[in-house]
């Protein structure tokens, strides 16, 4: 690749919340080069970030005729792409139908892909962006990137030393929850479901360690916390054995106390946020002597990229009875207001990862903070999903046993063997359970099922259950109606609950595992 080449890719963004803010930068500064990148970008046209980018540079410019081979390039890439999307998650005949439509000719691609073997490596930019997105935090070498390895089976370096994850990892897991195809004499057949458990994917983030004094930029903090802030849960994976120092050094098991770096990450945290509002401040202070300044407006636009909405923002405020003149605001009541936001907009929940040879002791003064604890062997998952991939395992993340299946050395046995200890002890690998933890208990969402058909719970090509949405409790169908498609709620008429076949009224509350009839004039 030519230095060219390489300084304009890395200055493409680097995953899919920066593509916006810098997508007018890039087709500006790519316009006068392109013609000398064009045989290097060819090549390079596997990343679909890089891709859809410089096409858009290409079509802006007028240019789309002037280099056939790189438009050719994006097609044929985004046809592999969003049909390599409908076969590795399952999607549905109907998205499969859309899919094939946008690219004409295309029919033996999707051949080609049907016959290779299924992988659960997602293409990062075709992540809806409503997904729920749980980010891993934590020190370095507590296990971070073994836990996002076990649970989405991407490639990611694993190793017993501080920031083995230097980039941020982005991938699909999922969480379970029970089908309502149970309710029913027949299983769905969804993919998605196995032994009426349904897996319903999520976004998950692996991000490098955080050591102390992150938040004035030590180690690769600053780069930690910005990833952090399009999250909606975290992960704090802690090194629950005391095997490592809070700079991730490894020392003797037992040693290190883990509620330590309990206390400094979140802290690192909360700081960081409190010195965002500190170099907001002045500008805030200058607005409230604009007339009609309303300061749940002011901090919930500086809070935005945080994730804080105004009324997050708003029922901080009234608990912490704070002036609503700014300039009276002092340095204590920026700091408490970020340590509230940071909780009602970022909740944590502690794995206590390790656990297979962590003292007890440790696990109990874990559960002492008061946060939700699940003990966890990420190690232990990640071998069971091996020894899946390898057909001498039979096991579903989440199960509190596993079969074995195929011929093992008596090595391998005797490995599996201390797996099942401690899946008996904690009632599995911990690792299904924290996500299914994070997301319908810290998160308290709910799984919504949208059909066609509310006799037979099926879309308009026959897929029973097709699909599955989390929403947060409380949700009602126009909410579910806008989560398939913005035309559907917009054109939203009225639903019906296809477990009793009963018209249900707009505000009806959704709950866990509703399965809804949508009618709209959408279609």
């Amino acid at each position: 690749m030519t230095a060219l080449t390489k300084q304009a890719v890395r200055s493409l963004p680097r995953n899919r919340y920066d593509i916006d803010k810098s997508r007018q930068q890039i087709t500006a500064s790519v316009s006068h080069t392109l013609p000398k990148l064009i045989p290097s970008l060819v090549s390079l046209g596997q990343s679909s970030i890089v891709r859809d980018t410089l096409c858009r540079a290409v079509r802006s410019h007028g240019n789309s005729k002037r280099f056939p081979a790189l438009v050719r390039v994006a097609h044929e890439n985004s046809a592999h792409e969003d049909l390599a999307r409908c076969q590795r998650w399952r999607l549905g005949r109907t998205v499969l139908a859309a899919t094939l439509a946008r690219h004409p000719g295309c029919e033996d691609s999707f051949t080609n892909i049907l016959s290779r073997k299924t992988e659960r490596q997602f293409p990062v930019s075709l992540l809806p962006t409503s997904m729920i997105s749980i980010a891993l935090a934590g020190k370095p070498n507590a296990g971070k990137s073994t836990f996002y390895k076990s649970a989405t089976l991407a490639e990611v370096d694993v190793a017993n030393y501080p920031f083995t994850t230097i980039d941020a990892n982005r991938g699909v897991s999922h969480v379970r929850t029970d089908c309502p195809c149970l309710e029913r004499d027949e299983r769905c057949g969804n993919e998605h479901c196995h032994d009426g458990k349904r897996y319903v994917p999520i976004e998950l983030l692996d991000v490098a360690g955080l050591v102390p004094g992150a938040h004035e930029g030590r180690g690769l903090g600053n780069q930690f916390l910005d990833e952090l802030t399009n999250a909606d849960a975290i992960i704090n994976v802690v090194d629950a054995s005391g095997g490592t120092n809070e700079e991730g050094e490894p020392v003797e098991v037992g040693t290190y106390d883990p509620v330590e770096e309990v206390d400094f990450i979140e802290e690192e945290m909360n700081q960081w946020l409190a010195g965002i509002i500190e170099r907001n401040w002045e500008t805030v202070e200058r607005q409230s002597r604009s007339p009609g300044f309303d300061i749940d407006e002011a901090l919930s636009e500086m809070l935005t990229g945080f994730g804080a909405s105004e009324h997050e923002v708003a029922a901080s405020l009234r608990e912490l009875e704070y002036p609503d003149d700014p300039q009276q605001w002092t340095d204590d009541h920026r700091e408490a207001l970020a340590r509230d936001i940071r909780a009602r907009t970022k909740p944590i929940i502690l794995v206590a990862n390790k656990a297979d040879i962590a003292p007890e002791e440790n696990i109990e003064r874990l559960r002492e903070t008061g946060k939700p604890v699940i003990p966890a062997t990420a190690e232990g998952e990640l071998a069971l999903q091996k020894g899946v991939e390898a057909g001498v395992v039979d096991y579903d993340s989440g199960d509190d046993d596993f079969e074995i299946v195929g011929d093992l050395s008596g090595q391998q046995q005797a490995g599996l063997e201390r797996i099942r200890g401690v899946m008996q002890e904690w009632g599995g690998t911990g690792v299904q359970d924290a996500l299914d933890t994070a997301v319908y208990d810290l998160l308290d969402r709910i799984t919504a099922y949208p059909v066609q058909n509310e006799s037979k719970w099926t879309d308009g090509q026959g897929n029973v259950l097709p699909d599955a949405f989390l929403l947060p409790n409380g949700s009602t169908p126009p909410d579910l109606a806008y989560a398939v498609h913005s035309d559907i709620g917009d054109g939203y008429l009225h639903a019906v609950n296809a477990k009793t076949n009963r018209d249900i009224s707009d505000s009806y509350e959704l709950e866990e595992g509703d399965v809804i009839k949508i009618v709209s004039t959408a279609k």
